[in-house]
C-alpha cells in the first residue's frame, strides 16, 4: 500500500506548469464557450486535475527532496513497489513519478506504461529558483540541456546514436533530424558531410559525442549547464580532426610552428609525398610547381586554408582555397625574356623592357615597403621622438601622383612644364601623407573592425580590453590626418607658390597633441599585448597570418604597421624643414613654416614628457602590485621610482636578522619590504587576466626626511658590502639603526649611498649631500655579515620564526605591545609633574648607568669623533626605556 500519511493536504489547487494536458484543453474550450454563453456547463463536465508527485523507492528516503516538494507546495506520496500503481490511480490527480535511477526495472516498467517520470535534480532546481515544474512527455532527469537543439552526423552504429539521443532527452534537449538554423549544436563523429559544412558556414558549435556522456555524468549537479563555454570548449571538434597534413615551401621555423599548431588542433603531420596525407599545405608565393602528381584524394590547398580553419575554430571548406599554378601568359613571357642567353641583343632588350613596363602598369603597386624579417619586430623601439634625424619615411615606396592631383581646376594655376623645388617637396609631403592615411585605414579596416565585430565564429578572438590596448587612439589619429590629407590635396590641385602649407599643420596642432600621446606612450604595451596574445591564442595568431598575407598589408606584420604613427611626426618635421629651405624669403609661408615646425616640436616634446611620466607611474604601480599591503598613499603624481636595491637585514630592525629586504628608493620616500615566506594564490581581474602573486611584504614607508645619517660600513674580513641608516621617526624619542648588506653586484655601494644622500638632501633642502655620509667601523655598531648564508644561520632563523608563531598561538594576552607601550607612556607623562619617588629614582639610575656603559663602549671603539658626539647627544635624550621595535 502507498504511504498516504505523507500526503500533503492542500485545499488550494496548484497552477503548475506541468499540469495535465487536459488543463490546456479545458482552458481553450472554456474560452470558446464563454463566447457562446456555455462556460458553466464545461466547468461542471471537466473538473481541474491536480499534479501529484510519487516518490519511488529510494527517492522517498531523500530528506532534501521531500523538503523541496514542501517548498513548492506539491502533494506527494511514497511508493515502494510497482504493484502499488493501481491503488494510486485517481481521476483527481495526474501522477508524476520521481525515480533516482533511470536504468533500473522500475523505471522501465513506468516508461512502458507511459507515465510521466522526472529525476530529483528537476525538483531541487525548481525549488531553488522558485520556478514551476517543466512539462515533458518524455522522462526528464535534469535540465542541463534544456533549450538546446541538437543534430547528429557521421554515426554509423545505430545503438550508439540511440543511446546518445536518449541521454539528450533525459537532460531536456531536443533532437532534429535535419540541420536548420534552429539547431544550436551539431554532434559530429566525422569532419565531412553536408551537415558539417553547413554548421561551419553558420558558425554552429560542432561537438564530440563525449560532450553528451560527460554532461550525463554531471547530471546530479545543480545549476550545471552543458552549454557553458568553459565546459563546452573541452569537447569541441578541433579543426584538423581526422586530417593528416604536410607542408611545402615553408622555412624550417615556419614549418615547425605549423606542425605544432596542427597537433594542438587535433591533426597529425607527415612528410611531403606520403600517401596517407589528406592535405598538402602550399606556400603559394614560393612554390611554382608541385614536386609530384597529387592523388585525387589529396587536397592541395593554400596556407590561408590552414590559418582560416584555426581562426574559425572549425575545418574550412577546401574548394575555396585550392592551390593553382600561376601560368599567366604575361608571366611566361617575362620569364622567357629574363632567361635569354644573349643579353647584348638590343632588340631583345627592348622587348624585355616593354614587357616589364606592361607588367608594372597592370600590377597594382602597394604603398608599403618590402616585408621585413620576422625577427625585426622584436628589435623595434620608439627611441626619442625629438631625434628626428633618423626616422624619415624613406622606406615607403611612393606610388604615382593621385589622379586628383593631375586634374586641372578652374581656380588652379597651370602647372609649368618644369616644376619648382618647393612644389616637388610639397608633392612629396602630400604623397607621404596619403600613404600614411592608407596605412591607418588598413589597420582599422583589416584588423580592428573584424576583431570588434559581434557574432564571430567560435566566439570573440580577443577581449575588448585587449583590442583597446592594441589599437588605442588609432581611429582618432586617422581622422586628424584624413583632414590634413584633404587640405594638402586641395592645395596641390590648386597650386600656387604663395599658398601656405604651414597653416595646415598649425590648424591641426591641438588635435595632434590630443591624439598622439595616448598612442605613443602605450605603444610598447600594445606591442607586448600583440606578442603575448599571438603566443597564447592560436585563433589570433591565425587571424594575423591571414591578414598580414594580404596585399593591403604589403606583407608587413601588425607591429610593423602600428609603429608608423610613432615615426610620422618626425618625418613630417623633416619634410617641413626641407620645404622651408626651398621657400623664398619674401614668401609669407616662410615664417608660417617655422611656426609649424615649432608646433610639431612642441607636440613631440609633450609626447616625450608625457611618456616619461607614464613610465614613472607604471613603475610605481608595479611596486604596488609586487608589495603586499603597500600603502595607497605611495601613488602620487609627483613621485617617481629612483632605484631598487636587494639587501639582507643585519640587525633586529626593520625585521629579523638574515631576512631578505628590498628597498625602493623614490624621490621623496623609501619603501621597505621583505620577502614573503608563503605566496598565497594569484590575482585574477574581472576580465580573466591573471596577475602574479605579490612576492614582497610591506614593512614601512619612510619619508626621506626621517633619515638623519647614512653610515658607510668599512670593509673587513667579517663585514662586506654593508651600510646602515640612522633614522629618527616622529613617534620615537630615540634614533633607530637600520643595517643592511647589499646583495646585488650591479650597483656599487658607493654609488647607491651617494644617490640616497642626494635625494635625502633634496627632500630636506640641503645642498651638501656629501655631509650626510659617515664612515664607521662594523665593531662600533656590532654589524657582521659573517655566516649569513650558512646552514646553521638559516636553521637558527627558522627556529626563531617558529618560536614566535607558537608564542602568538598560545598567548593568553591578546593586547598588542604597541597599546601597552602607549599606556606606559601615558602613565609616565602623568607623573612628570610631581617629584620622582625612590623607586622611580632607582629605575632612572639603572637606565642611566646602562646608557653610559653603552656609550663608553661606543667611544672606545669608534674612529669618528664628530659622529660619536652626535650619537651620544641623541642617545642621552632617551630615558623612556621604550623598545626601538615599536616603530615597526
Amino acid at each position: 500500500m502507498a504511504d498516504s500519511s505523507v500526503l500533503t493536504s492542500t485545499i488550494e489547487r496548484t497552477s503548475l506548469a506541468d499540469s495535465s494536458i487536459f488543463d490546456s484543453k479545458v482552458t481553450e474550450i472554456s474560452k470558446e464557450n464563454v463566447l457562446t454563453g456555455s462556460a458553466s456547463y464545461v466547468e461542471e463536465e471537466m473538473p481541474q486535475i491536480e499534479t501529484r508527485m510519487i516518490l519511488v523507492q529510494e527517492a522517498g528516503k531523500q530528506e532534501e527532496l521531500i523538503q523541496a516538494l514542501k517548498e513548492i507546495k506539491v502533494p506527494f506520496v511514497k511508493m515502494e513497489s510497482v504493484e502499488e500503481l493501481e491503488s494510486l490511480d485517481s481521476p483527481e490527480f495526474e501522477n508524476v513519478f520521481i525515480v533516482l535511477d533511470f536504468q533500473d526495472s522500475v523505471f522501465n516498467e513506468l516508461y512502458k506504461t507511459d507515465h510521466r517520470i522526472i529525476g530529483p535534480p528537476v525538483i531541487l532546481n525548481c525549488a531553488q529558483k522558485g520556478e514551476p515544474l517543466p512539462f515533458s512527455c518524455r522522462p526528464l532527469y535534469c535540465t542541463s540541456m534544456m533549450n538546446l537543439v541538437l543534430c547528429f552526423t557521421g554515426f554509423r552504429k545505430k545503438e550508439e546514436l540511440v543511446r546518445l539521443v536518449t541521454l539528450v532527452h533525459h537532460m531536456g534537449g531536443v533532437i532534429r533530424k535535419d540541420f536548420n538554423s534552429k539547431v544550436t549544436h551539431l554532434v559530429a563523429n566525422c569532419t565531412q558531410g553536408e551537415k558539417f559544412r553547413i554548421a561551419v558556414s553558420l558558425g554552429t558549435p560542432i561537438m564530440k559525442p563525449e560532450w553528451i556522456y560527460k554532461a550525463w555524468e554531471r547530471r546530479n549537479e545543480q545549476d550545471f549547464c552543458a552549454s557553458v563555454d568553459d565546459f563546452r570548449n573541452e569537447f569541441k571538434v578541433p579543426p584538423f580532426q581526422d586530417c593528416i597534413l604536410s607542408f611545402l615551401g615553408f622555412s624550417d621555423e615556419e614549418k615547425t610552428n605549423m606542425e605544432e599548431m596542427t597537433e594542438m588542433q587535433g591533426g597529425n603531420c607527415l612528410p611531403v609525398g606520403d600517401e596517407r596525407c589528406t592535405h598538402l599545405i602550399v606556400e603559394e608565393n614560393i612554390v611554382k610547381e608541385l614536386p609530384f602528381e597529387p592523388s585525387k584524394k589529396l587536397y592541395v590547398v593554400k596556407q590561408e586554408w590552414f590559418w582560416g580553419s584555426i581562426q574559425m575554430d572549425a575545418r574550412a571548406g577546401e574548394t575555396m582555397y585550392l592551390y593553382e599554378k600561376a601560368n599567366t601568359p604575361e608571366l611566361k613571357k617575362s620569364v622567357s625574356l629574363l632567361s635569354l642567353n644573349t643579353p647584348n641583343s638590343n632588340r631583345k632588350r627592348r622587348r624585355l623592357k616593354e614587357t616589364l613596363a606592361q607588367l608594372s602598369r597592370e600590377t597594382d603597386m602597394s604603398p608599403f615597403p618590402p616585408r621585413k624579417r620576422p625577427s625585426a619586430e622584436h628589435s623595434l623601439s620608439i627611441g626619442s621622438l625629438l631625434d628626428i634625424s633618423n626616422t624619415p619615411e624613406s622606406s615607403i615606396n611612393y606610388g604615382e601622383t593621385p589622379k586628383s592631383c593631375t586634374k586641372s581646376s578652374k581656380n588652379s594655376t597651370p602647372v609649368p612644364s618644369k616644376q619648382s623645388a618647393r612644389w616637388q617637396v610639397a608633392k612629396e609631403l602630400y604623397q607621404t601623407e596619403s600613404n600614411y592615411v592608407n596605412i591607418l585605414a588598413t589597420i582599422i579596416q583589416l584588423f580592428q573592425v573584424p576583431l570588434e565585430e559581434e557574432g564571430q565564429r567560435g566566439g570573440p578572438i580577443l577581449a575588448p580590453e585587449e583590442i583597446k590596448t592594441i589599437f588605442g587612439s588609432i581611429p582618432d589619429i586617422f581622422d586628424v590626418h584624413t583632414k590634413i590629407k584633404d587640405d594638402l590635396e586641395d592645395l596641390i590641385v590648386n597650386w600656387d607658390e604663395s599658398k601656405s602649407i604651414g597653416d595646415i599643420f598649425l590648424k591641426y596642432s591641438k588635435d595632434l597633441v590630443k591624439t598622439y600621446p595616448p598612442f605613443v606612450n602605450f605603444f610598447e604595451m600594445s606591442k607586448e599585448t600583440i606578442i603575448k596574445c599571438e603566443k597564447q591564442k592560436p585563433r589570433f595568431h591565425a587571424f594575423l597570418k591571414i591578414n598580414q598575407a594580404k596585399p593591403e598589408c604589403g606583407r608587413q606584420s601588425l607591429v610593423e604597421l602600428l609603429i608608423r604613427p610613432v615615426q610620422r611626426l618626425p618625418s613630417v618635421a623633416l619634410l617641413l624643414n626641407d620645404l622651408k629651405k626651398h621657400t623664398a624669403e619674401e614668401n609669407p609661408d616662410k615664417s608660417t613654416l617655422e611656426k609649424a615646425i615649432g608646433s610639431l616640436k612642441e607636440v613631440m616634446t609633450h609626447i616625450n614628457e608625457d611618456k616619461r611620466k607614464t613610465e614613472a607611474q607604471k613603475q610605481i604601480f608595479d611596486v604596488v602590485y609586487e608589495v603586499d599591503g603597500c600603502p595607497a598613499n605611495l601613488l602620487s603624481s609627483h613621485r617617481s621610482l629612483v632605484q631598487r636595491v636587494e639587501t639582507i637585514s643585519l640587525g633586529e630592525h626593520p625585521c629579523d636578522r638574515g631576512e631578505q629586504v628590498t628597498l625602493f628608493l623614490f624621490n621623496d620616500c623609501l619603501e621597505i619590504a621583505r620577502k614573503r615566506h608563503k605566496v598565497i594564490g594569484t590575482f585574477r581581474s574581472p576580465h580573466g587576466h591573471t596577475r602574479p602573486p605579490a612576492s614582497l611584504k610591506h614593512i614601512h614607508l619612510m619619508p626621506l626626511s626621517q633619515i638623519k645619517k647614512v653610515l658607510d660600513i668599512r670593509e673587513t674580513e667579517d663585514c662586506h658590502n654593508a651600510f646602515a641608516l640612522l633614522v629618527r621617526p616622529p613617534t620615537e624619542r630615540a634614533n633607530v639603526l637600520l643595517s643592511f648588506q647589499m646583495t646585488s653586484e650591479e650597483l656599487p655601494k658607493e654609488n647607491w649611498l651617494k644617490m640616497l644622500c642626494r635625494h635625502v638632501a633634496n627632500t630636506i633642502c640641503k645642498a651638501d649631500a656629501e655631509n650626510l655620509i659617515y664612515s664607521a667601523d662594523p665593531e662600533s655598531f656590532e654589524v657582521n655579515t659573517k655566516d649569513m648564508d650558512s646552514t646553521l644561520s638559516r636553521a637558527s632563523r627558522a627556529i626563531k620564526k617558529t618560536s614566535k608563531k607558537v608564542t602568538r598561538a598560545f598567548s593568553f594576552s591578546k593586547t598588542p605591545k604597541r597599546a601597552l607601550r602607549r599606556a606606559l607612556m601615558t602613565s609616565q607623562s602623568s607623573v612628570e609633574g610631581r617629584s620622582p619617588s625612590s623607586n622611580d629614582k632607582h629605575v632612572m639610575s639603572r637606565l642611566s648607568s646602562t646608557s653610559s656603559l653603552a656609550i663608553a663602549h661606543f667611544v672606545s671603539t669608534s674612529n669618528t669623533v664628530g659622529f660619536t658626539k652626535y650619537a651620544y647627544a641623541q642617545c642621552s635624550n632617551s630615558t623612556s626605556g621604550r623598545s626601538q621595535n615599536s616603530w615597526f
